[in-house]
């Protein structure tokens, strides 16, 4: 991966959530030290040529040097969140992440990023050892957890906005009811796992029981 490829990548980290689970922000829970979305900022600023932050509490992220955009179409869910991102960014390729996942890994982010330029989107598979006990597949209205995609761990191209909108319009806000319409790129497990075989990159601090192993695993070497 050269810098003149990172140079074409936007990040966008998605916090506009309303930490239901976890009953306080998320993203500003201090791990090991720092906010969890300092810690995922950490990890993918040196990979992006710009950071946008979607958030709709622009003052609770004062802290972070980052470019805070709301929602275009607040109530939107994470569809909308990251049809925010893709409209604000620079670049014609973006990283979209949850503000809640601490241990991405660099390396795989620029696996990902590797194989855009073929691509509208490049989506990972992989078991995530954070999530609960998931229901079988559903045919008809498939949901990214039922099929261990990871769509907020994900590569984008600009061109998926006018499917997007779509998709919005139709108030279909599922993150990955999009992907038929679109060049999507799966990445594999076997894939996967030549740079984070546990799966933390996928780790989401949903819940504080989520937030307890976190603090676990922020202790290992």
């Amino acid at each position: 991966m050269n810098t003149e490829s990172l140079a074409r990548i936007s990040g966008i980290i998605l916090a506009g959530g309303k930490s239901r689970r976890m009953g306080q922000d998320k993203a500003l829970l201090e791990l090991d030290g720092k906010p969890i979305l300092q810690h995922v900022l950490d990890r993918i600023t040196p990979l992006c040529a710009e950071i946008i932050l979607v958030a709709n509490d622009a003052p609770a992220y004062a802290q972070f040097a980052v470019k805070i955009i709301n929602d275009v179409l607040p109530g939107k869910g994470s569809l909308g969140g990251l049809y925010s991102g893709l409209l604000a960014a620079r670049h014609d390729y973006a990283f979209a992440v949850a503000c809640d996942m601490p241990f991405v890994n660099p390396a795989l982010v620029r696996y990902l990023i590797s194989l855009a330029p073929q691509n509208d989107v490049v989506i990972p598979r992989a078991h995530d050892p954070s999530s609960r006990a998931k229901r079988a597949p559903r045919a008809d209205r498939p949901m990214a957890k039922e099929n261990d995609l990871h769509p907020m761990h994900a590569i984008y191209s600009r061109r998926c906005l006018p499917i997007i909108a779509e998709r919005l319009r139709a108030d279909d806000l599922r993150l990955i009811g999009f992907l038929p319409d679109v060049r999507t790129r799966i990445v594999e497990q076997d894939e996967i796992d030549r740079f984070d075989p546990k799966h933390l990159s996928f780790f989401n601090t949903n819940t504080p029981d989520d937030f307890r192993f976190a603090q676990a695993l922020a202790q290992e070497p």
